[in-house]
């Protein structure tokens, strides 16, 4: 459950920051200075975000952090950046293509160890379209957002391509126990 929502003020100045990172980032300015005090509260308190840029309602950039580090305000700038820039499954976004960019915002929940004890538990204990997962083992670690569901209903296909981008086989969770931690996210686009 996602503790104190933000207001629909405080969504549009996190999605007003964001927009002009992204536009200052790509347009390769600097990014102006960022005055935490003159934000509300909720948005100077530490957060942790995904910031998912969309193209045509294609994906185009997603990039995050799943622990809280530094302020709400400066955690969605860095990752708006972050997103058109340094997503390496994708070319960096290019001035010409920034009206036709969309941004989301995913706001975390602290996230939280799943205890199982067989693969068949596990799927029986995940929630789809409410649990974002963050999958650990040997080193790796991967993370889908809940949206992700939307695209990979089903759970154990979810844990496949989850396992295959943190580099791993398809069935290792199957075969190892691997740590699962899950997490909710509180959403929102421009």
């Amino acid at each position: 459950m996602i503790p104190d929502k933000l207001t629909a003020v405080e969504r549009a100045a996190l999605l007003r920051i964001a927009r002009q990172a992204l536009e200052e980032g790509v347009k390769g300015d600097l990014l102006s200075s960022l005055d935490l005090s003159s934000l509300p509260a909720a948005l100077q308190a530490e957060g942790a975000t995904f910031v998912t840029l969309t193209r045509k309602g294609e994906l185009r950039g997603c990039i995050g952090a799943l622990e809280a580090h530094q302020a709400l305000a400066e955690d969605v700038r860095e990752h708006a950046v972050a997103a058109a820039l340094q997503d390496y499954r994708f070319p960096p976004v290019s001035p010409e293509e920034l009206p036709e960019i969309d941004i989301e915002i995913s706001r975390l929940t602290p996230s939280h160890a799943l205890d199982y004890d067989t693969p068949e538990e596990l799927l029986k204990r995940l929630r789809p379209c409410v649990d974002g997962v963050v999958l650990k083992y040997g080193g790796r670690r991967a993370t889908f957002l809940p949206q992700v569901w939307e695209k990979i209903p089903e759970p154990a296909v979810f844990l496949s391509y989850l396992c295959q981008k943190m580099g791993a086989s398809p069935d290792l969770w199957q075969r190892k126990k691997v740590e699962v931690f899950t997490y909710e996210v509180e959403e929102f686009t421009e």
